[in-house]
């Protein structure tokens, strides 16, 4: 079984963070206190490509890990 180093997956906890914050936002952008704002309704339209946006970039961090490691296995062997 293939093990990974825990720094490298502690690399994309502020990315997870991050999309935490952006969820609970939403939520708190869709009471009915904020229905008036047309600023609200834009914010909300673009929370979820910028979740997107955040995945596409933690999958480049990941890889570019992975590549990284399997670098080092390869010079090792």
């Amino acid at each position: 079984m293939k093990t990974h180093s825990a720094k490298k997956e502690l690399i994309l906890l502020p990315i997870l963070f991050i999309v935490i914050i952006l969820c609970v936002a939403g939520h708190f952008l869709l009471q009915a206190s904020f229905a008036d704002s047309n600023l609200t309704e834009y914010l909300l339209a673009a929370l979820p490509f910028a979740m997107f946006g955040l995945v596409i970039i933690a999958f480049k961090i990941a890889s570019k890990s992975e590549d990284k490691e399997r670098a080092e296995h390869s010079d090792h062997d």
